[in-house]
């Protein structure tokens, strides 16, 4: 089979549009009719180079399908299936699994490090040479096969564009207060960062009850849709000192729950400033490899802070993707308010540079007109 497929050849470089050839799945495999992909910034983060892939690749790890072929072995997905992809592919049956944890899950390690399946090869090439896989997903294709680990089934009423937002930006934001925090009726909160993933925290605290949610970023746009997404206060840290606005707004204290959303050392550092005592800093943006945060022992033990990362939102995936999608079904998260734009697979490119401009909250790659 060929299809097309957005691929990375070198870091700092645009995307690259071939055609590549798709072996058929092997066992425990499926081969998936891609649908729509998100644009994530940890997409970016490979192709900046913070992160490392096994070049070339097929990067894009936010997205939905219909199951075109099972591979022998697999029983839970048949043709016609509707999927979500999941990036960290969890076997279900180890302690992390047993525990709830799915995303800390060791199973889907070699994919990660490799860029290959579990046999070792990979199911892209192109005039002989492989093209490999990034977290095991590789949707920027209109055809991918992944592990069947890596899916999970998708109620048929949830258009396919929305869902994809599930398979990473809306679980980790929204997982983030809800799983990773524990957000609760009443709570002060403060997130740094309003991208995607940010407003997803933003829409998670609010749903979770909290009286106060301050959103923080240097673009008014992105604050804008901040408000929009149940924040109650907003801040431009370029205009305004914001620890000053989150201490005048907490009566000196602080915020119970401080989210850092962007993956760099200074706000990491500013978030667990704005954090009362005894509260909690979550890490939620992913920081270039080597990156590394000072941090005062004694004023850890004496403010009794927690300071903690989370992956995936800390979602149990099988149990709370499902409950995430049941909420937008009834109305009360925000999908179809997240896709400021819908590319051809061409435009890729035109989607990262407006990530960059933070002009879009997500843009969204569909390459089937049924998704809308």
């Amino acid at each position: 089979m060929r299809a097309r497929a957005a691929v990375l050849t070198e870091v700092r470089k645009p995307l690259e549009i071939w055609e590549v050839d798709v072996d058929p799945p092997k066992h425990g495999e499926v081969l998936v009719r891609v649908v729509a992909a998100g644009l994530c910034h940890s997409d970016l983060h490979y192709m900046q180079g913070d992160l490392e892939a096994v070049l070339p690749a097929v990067p894009g790890h936010e997205g939905a399908g219909v199951v075109e072929a099972v591979g022998p072995g697999v029983t839970r997905f048949q043709p016609g299936d509707p999927v979500l992809f999941v990036f960290r592919a969890f076997c279900g049956h180890c302690f992390y699994c047993l525990e709830g944890r799915p995303a800390l899950c060791d199973f889907s390690n070699p994919l990660r490090r490799t860029g290959r399946m579990f046999d070792g090869t990979t199911r892209f090439h192109r005039d002989g040479q492989d093209v490999h896989h990034i977290l095991g997903v590789s949707c920027f294709a209109e055809y991918t096969v992944v592990p069947e680990q890596g899916l999970l089934k998708l109620p048929s009423d949830v258009p396919l564009d929305r869902a994809a937002l599930v398979g990473c930006g809306v679980t980790t934001g929204v997982g983030a207060a809800l799983f990773a925090a524990g957000v609760e009726v009443g709570d002060t909160v403060l997130v740094i960062g309003c991208g995607g993933v940010g407003l997803n925290v933003i829409q998670g605290a609010a749903l979770a009850g909290a009286r106060l949610i301050i959103g923080a970023d240097v673009v008014a746009q992105k604050l804008e849709w901040a408000r929009q997404f149940g924040a109650t206060h907003t801040v431009n840290p370029r205009e305004q000192d914001l620890l000053e606005v989150v201490r005048s707004l907490t009566q000196g204290r602080g915020v119970d729950h401080a989210f850092e959303v962007i993956g760099r050392a200074d706000t990491i550092q500013q978030a667990y400033a704005a954090t009362r005592k005894g509260g909690t800093t979550v890490v939620v943006g992913l920081a270039p490899m080597g990156t590394t945060i000072p941090l005062d022992p004694l004023d850890l033990l004496r403010s009794e802070k927690t300071i903690k990362g989370t992956v995936y939102g800390t979602a149990n995936l099988p149990r709370d993707i499902p409950r995430l999608l049941d909420l937008y079904r009834a109305g009360r998260l925000k999908l179809d308010e997240l896709i400021s734009r819908r590319l051809r697979l061409e435009e890729i490119n035109e989607g990262f540079e407006a990530m960059l401009a933070g002009s879009v909250a997500r843009s969204v790659v569909v390459f089937d007109a049924s998704s809308d």
